[in-house]
């Protein structure tokens, strides 16, 4: 590896957008919001298979003072931009209170042929996530450092989970969005391909036999991008807070670089580790950063604070190189006050105490998500929730 690789990055957010009055989602958007948004934010703005959502998918990223000032502003502009038509922009891998049989595909030729692909799987798809494109420099075999990043899944995981409500009912986990996702082909835990001509020829049989167009196609949880040199963690819910964004992107950096300098970090891997990651990975749906992963080392059974510990001892060179010490030196604050996950249990619950309906209470949780939604990076939580 060169010293001066820079490991450039790109982050995407997925978004909903919600009616200010009812707070539930808007079954149709009209295509002005989209425009609007673009007139002000650039091509960063696209659509997503449902029209109650919209996504940003930032330019290249060098460091991370450029990563946090980009998101914030995305979420500004496409918030301000809603709120000048009503609506309000939410970050959460699920919306509390919507039903999906009540939602829109958006008109665009990719999801038309998704929905007719997949029928109702298509139309459930109400769901958000965060995505992380990190470089790879060249020479380097994507898929050998993705083999290495596998086991370390479920933490990104963990310290993301956003969707604990589905369909208007508390779902008892953390992530419903990665449950609700496993319903689709191709999803969860890729295999671990023996490097990137194994993973091509792979492709290769998929589109031969008519499965898929592309690459593009493969919606696992982490996959080589198809249209850069980048190496695609996908498996988080969607950020509230776009400091947590901020967090998850940087610790998969380090890793990535940490890889690619060292690459015998890499744990092996046997028969049994593939399911004993998705195993880890259900542990993470469900109990989120209280889970206790199984150590495919040993058989041992540790917190995510341990596995954090190691994550940041193998990648010290790395944090250092990057300048990311500052950025993660805001874990423990994620840590000590949970993902929006426990968040938004914590707004139900309160509002349920105090004497709120069920619905009721569901509005509370997105009046919680509201205003979190546009907060700044590194600013405190004390927050206006009149939205």
């Amino acid at each position: 590896m060169s010293a001066d690789f820079p490991f450039t990055f790109g982050i995407e957010e997925e978004f909903f957008l919600v009616n200010a009055r009812t707070r539930g989602l808007m079954a149709r958007v009209p295509k002005t919001y989209l425009k609007a948004c673009r007139k002000r934010l650039g091509d960063v703005v696209a659509p997503e298979l449902l029209q109650s959502q919209v996504e940003i998918a930032t330019p290249i990223l060098h460091d991370f003072d450029e990563a946090a000032a980009t998101l914030d502003a995305c979420r500004a502009g496409l918030a301000e931009v809603a709120e000048g038509m009503n609506y309000r922009l939410v970050a959460a891998g699920t919306h509390p209170s919507s039903h999906w049989a009540q939602l829109e595909a958006t008109e665009k030729p990719r999801y038309a042929r998704l929905m007719a692909d997949f029928g109702i799987v298509g139309r459930r798809n109400v769901l958000c996530g965060l995505h992380v494109h990190v470089a790879v420099p060249p020479g380097v075999d994507r898929v050998i450092v993705m083999n290495g990043v596998m086991r370390w899944l479920p933490v990104f995981l963990a310290l993301s989970t956003s969707s604990p409500f589905w369909n208007r009912h508390l779902t008892g986990l953390l992530s419903y969005r990665q449950v609700a996702y496993d319903e689709w082909p191709r999803t969860g835990i890729p295999e671990f391909f023996r490097d990137q001509a194994d993973y091509d020829a792979f492709v290769a049989r998929l589109v031969a036999a008519g499965t898929m167009r592309d690459a593009s196609f493969l919606w696992w949880a982490i996959r080589p991008a198809l249209r850069y040199p980048t190496l695609e963690l996908r498996i988080a819910d969607a950020c509230t807070r776009a400091e947590d964004t901020l967090i998850i992107a940087a610790l998969y950096r380090c890793l990535v670089r940490a890889l690619v300098r060292d690459p015998s970090l890499a744990v092996s891997h046997d028969a049994h580790t593939r399911r004993l990651i998705d195993e880890n990975r259900w542990r993470a749906k469900r109990d989120g950063m209280e889970a206790q992963f199984i150590d495919e080392r040993d058989g041992g059974v540790r917190p995510l604070t341990a596995w954090l510990d190691e994550l940041m001892a193998i990648t010290a060179p790395d944090r250092a190189a990057l300048g990311a010490d500052r950025v993660l030196g805001r874990l423990p604050t994620l840590l000590s006050r949970g993902s929006s996950a426990h968040a938004q249990l914590q707004a139900y619950e309160q509002a349920r105490d105090g004497g709120a309906s069920h619905d009721e209470a569901l509005r509370a949780v997105v009046d919680w998500l509201i205003p979190r939604t546009t907060q700044k990076i590194g600013s405190d939580e004390r927050i206006d929730t009149r939205a």
